[in-house]
């Protein structure tokens, strides 16, 4: 398959993609708001600096990425070290110096073609990530549809932060303390995305297709809270201690623009803190990114295969200006390039456009977009997070094979009960155990017919492999003619080398006959002994 060249789209750009990405840009825009304020309040970081971030993530990312679907911006992974380091550090400007020295980090790691690493980790792992991710977008919009928003939207760890719940008790605690008016909209808009997609699926008209639904779940959303404010003024959402709206912070009266943004203190270079964070945030970041790029590539429809280096050059680039202005460490983040996907995105200019509707709530549309309910906008993560973690895929893991589904359910389990990093470690373990199992399983095969014995080895022959041939060699019995061929293995490990011809006097003793076929150490001593002709029984390794 070919790669995706970074600047494609943008040469052989097509018109017609519009009516797709716009609508898909529109459709992570209001997915994106909420999480980019939610992630600097976890952050302990300005407001703003989510938003800056955001922007950067979809216009200047976007126009670098190594793919056409991948959308970055602040990751809620992030959050604990963010706020971790600016304790550190004392100030949120000298926070920014780490931000980066990061971008730096991972501008080079592209040139040097670090991304590669992005192969390592197992299908199974991949795939148990992605439904991990649903799964978890829809138990943290479960309260907020209810209207309790104590725990910050953007925020994925089980053991939450800001209320010292966790996501399971952050459910009860919902449900016991439900809002009529937020149950009322998110139950509406979740009934009218379903709707819509039924309808978008039978029907041949073009407009179910490429409008947003979520931009019409927003708009239903304001007019029922506003109809709450004149009829129902118990379920009215907007005076509330606290507010369960879209918060966009506006600029203060006499302020400058230049006011909302926070600057850099490059006096902190010659801190060594600063240069230990910068390295913790480059690694996370570009592991985050690298999972979400495999993950990408797995949910775009037109099956393309992103440059995984190009993407560490194009993080580089946005976190090196994200922290020049104050803007949040960014990272390619699996809940908008899902949103993008679902929303029908076809190239990276829905990212940009997404990265241009922020820019423009950010100086224009703060007072409109502040009369939107948090509980509508729960309503359209819930739908993404279905779209995830569908029962279906969970049946067809289950189908592949124990090696496929225990790594996958591990995954999905790690991610739901402790956070993303740590679930991908264990299901990546797992994962290489099952491959480590099944490789040295499968290196040699046992034929039995009557008497007759052969083992043949497959592949080379390691120590690990060592139980499973003693074991076979115990199943032999007195009066069997035993023979062990070597040839299709060019390596065989000196411990089994030993094993196999230590057994010449057990066989003798037990009436077994038994023959080595060419079972040498290595492929270079297999090529001297077969210049002498077949190595046939030799009971010195140095014959």
């Amino acid at each position: 398959m070919k790669r995706v060249s970074p600047l494609r789209t943008l040469i052989h750009y097509k018109t017609g993609y519009l009516r797709q990405d716009l609508p898909a840009g529109l459709s992570v825009f209001l997915v994106a708001l909420p999480l980019c304020l939610g992630i600097a309040l976890a952050s302990g970081a300005p407001l703003f600096s989510g938003l800056v971030a955001g922007v950067i993530g979809g216009i200047v990312i976007g126009l670098l990425s190594g793919s056409e679907v991948s959308v970055s911006g602040p990751a809620a992974g992030l959050a604990v070290i963010v706020a971790d380091a600016i304790a550190k550090l004392g100030s949120y400007e000298s926070f920014l110096v780490a931000v980066i020295l990061a971008g730096v980090l991972q501008l080079l790691m592209g040139i040097i073609k670090a991304g590669r690493f992005s192969s390592f980790f197992p299908d199974s792992v991949i795939k148990g990530m992605l439904v991990a991710i649903g799964i978890v977008i829809i138990l943290k919009q479960i309260p907020h549809a209810l209207g309790r928003d104590n725990d910050y939207e953007g925020e994925f760890e089980f053991q939450q932060l800001a209320d010292g719940e966790n996501t399971i008790s952050e459910i009860y605690r919902a449900i016991e303390t439900a809002s009529p008016g937020a149950v009322a909209i998110s139950i509406v808009s979740l009934v009218f995305l379903i709707g819509w997609e039924r309808v978008a699926g039978r029907s041949t008209k073009a407009f179910f297709k490429n409008f947003p639904s979520a931009l019409v779940v927003v708009g239903i959303g304001v007019a029922l809270n506003e109809f709450f404010k004149v009829a129902m003024p118990d379920w009215y959402l907007g005076d509330t201690a606290h507010q369960h709206m879209v918060q966009i912070p506006t600029i203060a009266p006499g302020k400058s623009l230049s006011s909302i943004f926070n600057f850099p203190d490059f006096s902190m270079l010659s801190n060594p803190k600063v240069y230990g964070i910068a390295a913790t945030i480059a690694l996370v970041a570009s592991l985050e990114t690298l999972l979400n790029l495999e993950a990408s590539d797995r949910l775009d429809s037109a099956k393309r295969v992103s440059s995984t280096n190009q993407e560490l050059i194009a993080q580089g680039v946005g976190n090196m200006l994200s922290g020049m202005i104050g803007g949040l460490p960014i990272t390619s983040v699996v809940v908008r390039t899902s949103a993008n996907v679902y929303g029908g995105a076809r190239t990276r200019i829905s990212a940009v456009s997404h990265g241009v509707f922020l820019l423009i709530a950010v100086f224009l549309g703060g007072p409109l977009l502040n009369l939107v309910p948090l509980s509508c906008l729960a309503a359209i993560l819930i739908m993404v997070g279905y779209k995830l973690a569908k029962p279906a895929i969970f049946k067809k893991t289950y189908r592949d094979g124990w090696s496929q589904f225990v790594p996958f359910i591990v995954t999905v389990a790690g991610i739901v009960f402790t956070d993303l990093l740590i679930g991908i470690a264990l299901g990546s373990v797992v994962g290489i155990i099952y491959v480590l199992y099944t490789n040295f399983h499968s290196t040699f095969r046992m034929d039995r017919d009557g008497r007759k014995v052969t083992i043949e080895f497959e592949k080379d022959l390691y120590f690990l492999s060592k139980p499973q041939l003693k074991e076979a060699l115990g199943t032999l019995r007195p009066g069997d003619e035993v023979i062990i061929d070597g040839t299709k293995a060019p390596f065989i490990d000196h411990d089994i080398f030993n094993m196999l011809h230590d057994y010449r006097e057990i066989a003798k003793v037990q009436g077994i006959d038994y023959e080595l076929r060419n079972v040498v150490l290595n492929h270079r001593k297999r090529k001297q002994k077969e210049k002498n002709g077949p190595l046939l029984n030799h009971p010195d390794p140095q014959r």
